[in-house]
């Protein structure tokens, strides 16, 4: 019963926050009442059971919460003053008129709690900690896995940021005008690593989170009709489109991860393809074809174009990769190029670039380095060597899915044989 609670609050909880926001005008204080919900529901659903409306019946529980809050707070004398009866009022409605109330201003209140926690008051870092937090409702430890910082670092940053919004009485809203553009950069990010998240979940028994990518992808088509003529914004929706086109080849029939090049192509979601290729091309009409969304669609419509993994053009998959890292340089760009260029040249070619990345300190912990040196030590007949780097990629990875495929790739070199490759 636990679990399935903290599944519900997993699924409302963004909502639950962005609502409660937009009516105590604090994420810091709108996030203790939804915390507070869950606490309650832990209490009395095990014995009432889960009910017909859960957002419903914890939007008024954080409702109750809020008027005790705001009563015998100081500091909130006046929010109490100004909001205290309308919350009452609001408090009296029947749960299905407030569970229709969240369903109807969802998409509004979601994106200005992204804008909010994305406020230039605060560090890039803390604007997507933060913001992953409420929005994604994800935890401490998945977020830092998603930085490869500490723990105790993203932890520092999101108590920083809720402490400093609060001080800074920041409005709970969405910026207009000329306040739009330099704010769109961070928002993006984090409707990025939200969907990168959901797409490959990076801790727990699942491959892939869907609903995330689903909040990911409402939130980027509602920014993409907010700013029109912002071309990074069609390019990441046209990114996180062509991706999510993949998610039911993705996993088989028992939750197992399915690669790409094992995929089966005819299970891709072509309406996805369309619309991905569609917002791409809105990109590139506005001068965004050099942008790091943009250059990241052109490489996933390179696959979305192929008709088989044989016909794809891996060539220019390593020429945009070779561009996308000279517009934003990284080591998980190049590892990526790795790959590409293994694909199109032989994996010696992909090998040289690997081995190069070895002593980055970002990568130490990072799984998918020792994995992709597995793989192409296993192609170069290095099999003692490839099932070592695929044993420590397992030990790496936090999610159980991931471990599982690569043990099961450790055990076929170690049987003699080369894994499939990614």
């Amino acid at each position: 019963m636990h679990r399935a609670i903290h599944a519900v609050f997993r699924i409302e909880s963004a909502r639950l926050i962005a609502g409660l926001a937009r009516m105590v005008r604090d994420v810091g204080l709108a996030e203790e009442l939804a915390q507070d919900a869950l606490v309650a529901a832990l209490e009395r659903w095990p014995e009432s059971g889960v009910p017909d409306k859960p957002g419903a019946w914890l939007m008024a529980t954080a409702k109750r919460r809020a008027i005790d809050e705001l009563r015998r707070n100081k500091r909130l004398e006046r929010k109490h003053e100004e909001l205290g009866h309308e919350i009452e009022a609001q408090h009296a409605l029947a749960a299905p008129d407030l569970d229709a109330a969240l369903d109807d201003d969802v998409g509004d209140d979601l994106l200005r709690l992204v804008f909010t926690a994305c406020h230039p008051v605060l560090s890039t870092e803390a604007q997507v900690a933060l913001t992953l937090r409420l929005l994604g409702g994800l935890t401490t430890e998945e977020i830092a896995r998603a930085f490869l910082v500490p723990e105790p670092t993203v932890a520092q940053r999101i108590v920083r940021a809720k402490r400093t919004l609060a001080e800074a009485r920041v409005p709970f809203e969405v910026p207009r005008g000329a306040e739009l553009a330099p704010r769109l950069s961070s928002v993006l990010q984090v409707i990025y690593l939200v969907f990168n998240e959901g797409y490959s979940a990076t801790a727990g028994g699942d491959w892939m989170r869907p609903a995330l990518c689903e909040d990911a992808l409402r939130l980027g088509r509602i920014l993409a009709e907010l700013a029109p003529k912002e071309p990074e914004v069609h390019g990441l929706v046209a990114l996180m489109e062509i991706q999510a086109s993949r998610s039911r080849a993705r996993v088989g029939p028992s939750g197992e991860p399915i690669l790409l090049l094992a995929q089966n192509r005819a299970r891709w979601d072509h309406l996805l393809i369309r619309r991905g290729l569609a917002a791409l091309e809105r990109a590139e009409a506005l001068g965004g074809a050099r942008g790091p969304y943009a250059l990241q669609a052109a490489i996933a419509a390179c696959h979305a174009r192929a008709r088989t993994a044989e016909e794809t053009d891996w060539a220019r998959i390593a020429a945009l990769y070779a561009a996308l890292a000279q517009v934003t340089p990284s080591p998980v760009v190049e590892l990526n190029r790795a790959v590409a260029l293994s694909m199109a040249f032989g994996p010696a070619a992909g090998l040289a670039v690997v081995d190069a990345l070895t002593s980055e300190r970002s990568l130490e912990s990072y799984h998918l380095l020792p994995s992709v040196r597995g793989d192409l030590l296993a192609k170069l007949g290095r099999l003692d060597e490839a099932r070592a780097e695929l044993e420590r990629a397992a030990s790496l990875t936090r999610n159980a899915r991931e471990r599982d495929l690569l043990l099961a790739r450790a055990a076929a070199c170690a049987g003699g044989s080369a894994p499939p490759s990614r």
